[in-house]
């Protein structure tokens, strides 16, 4: 079997590395994150014009049709900058689910998208239901009246239009809607990672029949299929940040020297930093073998995301908290990025379920 990328593949990541690394430095982010955006419209437009918010849509809706591979190689180099735009939220977990579905509008929503014209938040989780995603309190009346309240919607700050998970007729549901509309009420803010978060509110919001996106198996099968590229994302992204992790470590115990030598000669930390890079190396392969399971679509594609969320919940905060202690207390200072990593690998462990949720979902 050949695991090498293709020509177009390697094209696609060297082009993201070089963006990351002479457009999207650290302090580059860092005022992205303290601006009142929480993303940068002008990178967000280059991303557009780099063809990389059409990447996973099909052709038939103007996108690229590339599929997991293509998102996997993104998402691990995005993990290595932090880079905070808000690709999970409007493209991956909101554009893939529309282009998916039957919903007739799909094709002008998605070219917006691809433009970089509009923003699109999948609300979906709800207090008290853990992760339970497809059993939501959230219902539409049979006048398609909503009610009901959402938590963790990403980016919903910058949102014009909102997805929302409910129930109908014992049935689920996706609606589509303005996110100003009568009834609807937002409570944004930052979450551990600097990523923009909100709580949303619905209370009496009219609807009609055209804004009902999807209902009952199609549904079910949409947000499903949506969770799971999602986590999949999130994990390539925790392998960049583990390889990040133990190549910026390396560099750092060799510049810094104590008892006349780079503490990189001392056995003891040459063991635990040959453990950070087995962690590494490890769930590297995890990925691989995940992300082609999920863009072949088989069966067995669930099992193999689940198994890598759960490998990097636990290996991905160990190599984290490794390198934070071998950089000592510059580790943990907001002028280096190391911090920055352990807070990222925190926030993945605890999106779209965390490593014993994963664990137990393998398991069965």
């Amino acid at each position: 079997m050949n695991l090498n990328y293709n020509e177009e593949q390697t094209m696609l990541r060297e082009q993201i590395q070089k963006f990351c690394e002479s457009e999207y430095d650290f302090y580059k982010r860092e005022d992205i994150v303290k601006s009142s955006n929480d993303f940068d419209p002008n990178v967000w437009k280059l991303f557009a014009d780099q063809g990389w918010l059409s990447m996973p849509f099909s052709e038939d809706s103007g996108g690229l049709g590339f599929g997991a591979i293509e998102l996997s190689i993104l998402f691990e180099e995005f993990g290595k900058a932090l880079v905070i735009e808000p690709y999970l939220a409007t493209v991956v977990l909101s554009g893939t689910l529309i282009d998916k579905s039957s919903y007739s509008n799909k094709k002008d929503i998605i070219d917006k998208i691809c433009q970089g014209e509009k923003h699109i938040s999948l609300a979906y989780a709800e207090v008290d239901k853990s992760y339970d995603y497809l059993t939501p309190n959230t219902s539409l009346d049979s006048d398609n009246i909503l009610n009901g309240a959402k938590t963790l919607v990403l980016n919903a700050s910058n949102a014009d239009n909102l997805i929302v998970t409910c129930k109908k007729d014992n049935e689920l549901n996706l609606v589509i809607m303005d996110s100003n509309a009568e009834g609807v009420s937002i409570n944004s803010y930052s979450t551990v990672d600097g990523q923009s978060c909100s709580e949303i509110s619905f209370e009496n919001v009219k609807l009609d029949a055209s804004n009902i996106l999807s209902s009952g198996d199609e549904a079910e099968s949409l947000i499903k299929e949506t969770i799971n590229l999602a986590t999949l994302c999130i994990s390539a992204e925790a392998v960049g940040l583990m390889e990040s992790c133990y190549h910026k470590t390396l560099e750092y115990t060799k510049g810094r020297e104590q008892f006349g030598q780079p503490i990189s000669n001392f056995q003891v930390l040459q063991h635990r930093m040959v453990d950070m890079f087995i962690e590494s190396e490890l769930a590297k392969s995890l990925l691989i073998k995940a992300m082609l399971e999920v863009n072949n679509g088989s069966e067995e594609m669930y099992k193999h995301v689940s198994a890598l969320k759960s490998y990097i919940g636990k290996s991905g905060k160990l190599s984290a908290k490794e390198a934070v202690q071998l950089h000592g207390g510059m580790g943990v200072s907001e002028e280096l990025m190391i911090g920055h990593y352990l807070k990222k690998m925190i926030s993945i462990d605890a999106l779209f379920g965390n490593a014993d949720y994963h664990l137990k979902t393998f398991s069965s």
